[in-house]
């Protein structure tokens, strides 16, 4: 539900997924996006026809490919999916859905064995075993990567390659879907866009039996963040706009040690670092996370995020120590930090690495069931754009790839028993349609920019109520001022719904930090789920009234 400790009628609304008996009479399996999610789905949902829709080039610009710290999953002797399971309910500050922490847990270990089926080189000792870390919040040894940090890349790598053998796949490349297709409160199809055809009202119309958002996070919408410039929230729009219910979108995870050397998207230095004992020192040498938690550098993201955020506030400035525990093994333990550093004038090895808080991963999204169903027909979501209740305020590292992979098959399973038989018709060719909303974008440029100011000065690691509610009056002027620009409009309604979410809730709680309200209340130790019906009428409770004006009839009576 959704939740205000001020107005007692504030609506509230209960996620229920949709009913679903059958899939549509036409279309592929349409899958929107082509990370780690929307690949492991489509490679799951064989020998159904697929067809997967890709803004880039496979393999550029996914959140997946960049993922550095690695894959979480109980393999490991001395380690069980009980306790994984509780170390992800610890982390997630009271808000974890209990019920898919255990399955997600339960079945990671299968699905690490998917991957190994699919190539996945995992980095192993000199006796064949696989190889596992710790990071923050584990309370064992359970992350597996692959050449230390390129973990996402040989992930990515390993499902192209697996999807291209797919007879019964295809990838649609440099399409940009805008919008759904829905026809009597069915989800029908997906509209695409090529970037270079806007303002020519040439879209593109794909008939889907079943759509699967994919898309990713939500971090091209902040200034500084570490996602590729299209994680940037238009499914969350998309969605909302077809009568997606929206969930937990106030929770946004900050990763504390982005690389501070002007570069966008943020450099990540991987969390690996700290696990292998890396600390985290002020500009004059005090170490300072052990002052804020006793589990210093290792303390759950959103406390890390906040001690940096607190030294570059006050002047002192945050950097990452590598030098006595990792040294002259991190051009070879942490090959893309060190390339990332040396591109920066940095040699970790010897020298500070200047580190700053980014946007980095969105525990909210659009709300599914345990089988990743939203509650419109023909719509599943998966990935880091669902909201499943894995995470809760603060999600446990290097458990968005378990994540997609555990759903991604949920979601093909699903999809495959409403239809148990495959089918085999030649694929569906996209259609030319002509869109009611066209035109070329205005001043987008400019209009993001200022979107993204403001979210990362009123909606970033610290929040307060005057912040949140200066965000939510800008943004809905720049979805206003869209007019025909749809892809401006998502933008801006998905950080709306980022935005008025975290206004109503008067609290803190995992990374969901307001000044004016520090401390978690117990009374609203639950989920939010909001509508777009919902977001607007909450947007009229909270309306600053406007200003009086001197000389008008009625003023300061």
């Amino acid at each position: 539900m959704f939740m205000d400790s001020k107005v007692d009628s504030a609506r509230r609304s209960n996620f229920q997924p949709a009913r679903e008996n059958k899939l549509g009479d036409r279309g592929d399996v349409v899958i929107v996006g082509a990370g780690l999610a929307g690949l492991f789905t489509a490679l799951k949902l064989a020998p159904m026809h697929v067809t997967v829709l890709a803004a880039t080039p496979l393999g550029r610009g996914t959140s997946s490919a960049w993922a550095q710290g690695g894959i979480a999953a109980a393999v490991g002797g001395y380690d069980s999916p009980t306790l994984h399971a509780a170390d992800t309910i610890a982390a997630g500050a009271g808000l974890v859905d209990t019920e898919v922490a255990r399955f997600v847990a339960e079945e990671g270990p299968a699905r690490i064995g998917d991957l190994l089926g699919f190539g996945v080189p995992f980095d192993r000792d000199a006796q064949g075993q696989l190889m596992l870390g710790k990071e923050a919040a584990h309370s064992r040894r359970r992350i597996l990567r692959v050449l230390g940090d390129r973990t996402g890349a040989a992930m990515m790598q390993a499902l192209i390659a697996a999807v291209k053998r797919m007879p019964s796949s295809r990838v649609l490349e440099g399409y940009e879907a805008d919008d759904l297709i829905v026809s009597d409160g069915r989800v029908e199809g997906v509209r695409l866009v090529r970037p270079d055809s806007y303002g020519n009202g040439s879209y593109e119309f794909v008939p889907a039996c079943a759509v699967v958002l994919a898309t990713g996070g939500i971090g091209g919408l902040f200034s500084v963040t570490t996602n590729p410039a299209y994680a940037r929230g238009e499914s969350i729009a998309m969605a909302a706009r077809a009568g997606a219910v929206i969930g937990d979108a106030e929770f946004v995870q900050f990763h504390p040690t982005a690389l501070d050397v002007g570069a966008a998207p943020a450099p990540l230095a991987t969390e690996a670092l700290r696990g292998e004992g890396a600390i985290l020192i002020n500009g004059q040498g005090e170490r300072f996370m052990k002052g804020l938690d006793e589990r210093g550098e290792l303390s759950p993201r959103d406390i890390v995020a906040r001690g940096v955020y607190a030294e570059l506030t006050a002047g002192r400035g945050a950097f990452l120590d590598c030098r006595a525990a990792i040294g002259d093994r991190f051009p070879k333990f942490f090959p893309t930090v060190y390339a990332h550093c040396q591109a920066a004038g940095i040699d970790p090895v010897t020298e500070l690495i200047p580190v700053a808080p980014a946007a980095h991963y969105h525990m909210g999204g659009v709300a599914t069931d345990a089988r990743g169903h939203t509650n419109v027909p023909g719509l599943w979501a998966v990935g880091e754009v669902a909201a499943t209740g894995l995470h809760g305020a603060n999600r446990l590292a290097s458990n968005s790839l378990l994540e997609a992979v555990v759903f991604g098959a949920r979601v093909a399973t699903s999809i495959r028993n409403l239809d148990r038989i495959a089918r085999r018709m030649p694929m569906v060719e996209p259609k030319r349609i002509v869109a009611s909303r066209t035109g070329a974008p205005g001043d987008q440029a400019a209009a993001l920019i200022r979107l993204r100011r403001t979210m990362t000065q009123h909606v970033g690691v610290v929040r307060d109520a005057e912040g949140l509610t200066r965000a939510v009056e800008i943004l809905t002027s720049i979805e206003d001022s869209a007019g025909a620009d749809i892809v401006l409009a998502n933008l801006a309604l998905a950080a709306r719904f980022i935005a008025t979410s975290a206004l109503m809730r008067e609290e803190s709680r995992g990374a969901h930090d307001r000044s004016d309200f520090p401390e978690p209340k117990p009374a609203l130790a639950q989920r939010s789920f909001l509508t777009l019906c919902e977001l607007d009428d909450t947007q009229l409770q909270h309306a600053t009234p406007a200003p009086s004006v001197p000389g008008q009839a009625g003023a300061g009576q």
